[in-house]
């Protein structure tokens, strides 16, 4: 695939927000990996924006986790068997991704993003429990969780962070601050898995992909240090999540209208 030069560019910036999105949040760099490389760096295949992303945003979560290991924000056991789990789902689902139409995939995209951000924000005040870990009793919800995860992962060719954040949280009970750090160990591991699947079908752009990951870095570095101060208010972190996945999915549903009402 042969781009501008302008294009690159606009890949560096996108890049830059979509780290600052996963160092801030844990998640929402998925969300709008796909997105920008879609509309703003203009990427005409859809299959080939969700295969390059899902490299992108696995590569950025990497040199997120480790701002967020050194601050101590990871529950290493539950995102190793979180992450387990969901690499099993994420091959299955990228295998049926690739099979439906690019255009109706990021509608559906958009409509899981609405249903998430609905229960993000209805649990915008929930504290946790610092001392959660994952024991004989809940190994089967997170196990469970992450294999569900990794399955919608695949299928949309994200790193699923905004769906691993409410899963850590709901299968553990575990605060914001601790299910993000811990949800980049699956954001990895998820996008590498359906990026490979991907790049056998041909559908990675390397080059693309390389910038991206260089504006990601610079931008995941201001990220973690916001989720760390802002942490400190009740309810912030949750609240601006589901905002930014409400805008995103909103700005998909009406980019993807014209691809099915009638000329």
């Amino acid at each position: 695939m042969i781009l501008e030069p302008i294009q690159y560019g606009l890949g560096a910036f996108s890049g830059s927000l979509v780290g600052f999105t996963l160092g801030m949040f844990g998640g929402g760099g998925s969300i709008l990996a796909v997105p920008l490389m879609v509309y703003v760096v203009g990427v005409p295949s859809a299959h080939i924006a969700i295969g390059t992303s899902a490299f992108a945003v696995a590569a950025n979560a990497f040199a997120n986790l480790i701002g967020h290991a050194r601050l101590g924000n990871v529950k290493w056991r539950c995102a190793g068997i979180y992450s387990v789990a969901g690499i099993f789902g994420a091959l299955i689902g990228s295998s049926f991704g690739k099979m439906i139409d690019g255009q109706k995939l990021l509608v559906l995209f958009a409509v899981l993003m609405l249903v998430v951000g609905v229960l993000m924000f209805r649990k915008r005040g929930a504290v946790g429990n610092p001392g959660a870990q994952c024991s004989r009793e809940n190994i089967h919800k997170v196990a469970g969780f992450g294999g569900l995860t990794g399955i919608f992962s695949g299928f949309f060719g994200i790193g699923g962070g905004f769906l691993i954040v409410p899963g850590l949280i709901a299968s553990t009970g575990m605060p914001i601050l601790y299910a993000i750090g811990s949800s980049l160990v699956a954001v990895t591991a998820f996008g590498l898995t359906t990026a490979l699947n991907y790049a056998l079908s041909g559908y990675v752009d390397w080059l693309l992909a390389a910038i991206f990951i260089g504006g990601g870095v610079l931008g995941g570095l201001v990220g973690a240090y916001s989720a760390k101060r802002l942490s400190a208010r009740k309810g912030m972190l949750n609240t601006l999540f589901a905002a930014l996945i409400f805008v995103v999915a909103a700005y998909m549903l009406y980019r993807s209208a014209g691809q099915f009402l009638p000329a």
